[in-house]
């Protein structure tokens, strides 16, 4: 037999190739997003293309930075906000208002879009932009006028300590400023519209303040649910008005012009503030409603002629 010893062993090298397996559909995903964000694009520029001057007047005016879209800003964008005007008051709605004006390029005539005026855009959109953007402005200056009267309020030996029976909200109608009476510290004589002297310079302080817009005014009078008669049939009706009325004499004091005043009522007993409650005294009030002004929407995009 062959000697077997000397023969070699035969080696097999054996290479595994194995593929890329399974990639998942995660391409898939990405190309749908490309492909909706190019439908989207293309989308925007036929608008663009299709609106009318003033709905894109509207909103670049929309989108433009103003102060309020700046209210919440610190540091440096803080300091270079516009807070007030060239006097030093606070920024009026109305002044704002005039700014807007008329959205450039004039009212429509249909030659970039191909449509005549009746046909072109949505003017009620235009007009919301803008009457938003004035209730912005006014949410602003509202909130600086109670941050002014607050100051000043503490800065004040007499009122200082008052902060409790001045109540401010920002309501749909504007900002609603109420001095209320707190226990053994009534605002009016007892039956009478005849103010304290604290009452009086707190009412001071707020025309002072309520005098840098240009907003007109209300004032309403309120008692509680007691019953009272004075002589001749007085009632709280009568009182309520009374009281009304002398806040408005210290108002004008302070240089609040009649023509600011819009009305004065007095409302008895029949808005309390605490309604599950209307002997409570805080119910004995004065409320000083600094109204919202309709905005002045130019007739291109009102839809006047």
């Amino acid at each position: 037999m062959a000697d077997d010893s000397n023969e070699k062993p035969i080696i097999k090298k054996v290479i595994k190739v194995e593929g890329g397996g399974h990639h998942g559909g995660a391409w898939k995903v990405a190309y749908a997003d490309f492909v909706t964000a190019m439908m989207a694009f293309f989308m925007l520029l036929w608008l663009l293309n299709v609106a009318p001057p003033e709905t894109l007047a509207g909103l670049a005016d929309y989108f433009t930075p103003t102060t309020a879209a700046i209210e919440g800003r610190t540091g440096s964008d803080a300091v270079n906000a516009p807070s007030s005007d060239a006097n030093g008051n606070n920024p009026t709605p109305v002044a704002i208002i005039q700014q807007i004006g008329p959205p450039p390029g004039g009212p429509n005539t249909g030659e970039e879009t191909g449509t005549d005026q009746e046909g072109g855009g949505d003017p009620d959109f235009a007009a919301d932009v803008i009457n938003n953007r004035v209730k912005e402005a006014e949410d602003l200056a509202f909130e600086q006028l109670q941050d002014q009267m607050r100051i000043a309020m503490q800065a004040s030996p007499t009122l200082s300590d008052l902060s409790e029976q001045v109540l401010f909200e920002i309501t749909e109608d504007g900002l609603k400023i109420q001095l209320i009476d707190k226990d053994r510290r009534a605002m009016f004589r007892s039956g009478t519209a005849e103010l304290y002297g604290y009452a009086e310079t707190l009412i001071r302080e707020v025309g002072a303040s309520v005098q840098t817009l240009p907003n007109r005014i209300t004032i309403q009078g309120h008692t509680d649910g007691g019953q009272f008669r004075g002589a001749n049939g007085y009632s709280n009706w009568d009182l309520s008005a009374d009281r009304g009325n002398s806040a408005l004499k210290v108002l004008s004091e302070t240089g609040v012009t009649d023509d600011r005043f819009f009305e004065v009522t007095g409302k008895a007993s029949t808005d309390p503030l605490y309604p599950d409650n209307p002997s409570r005294i805080e119910n004995r009030r004065v409320t000083i409603l600094v109204l919202r002004e309709a905005p002045v929407v130019p007739p291109s995009i009102s839809g006047r002629r």
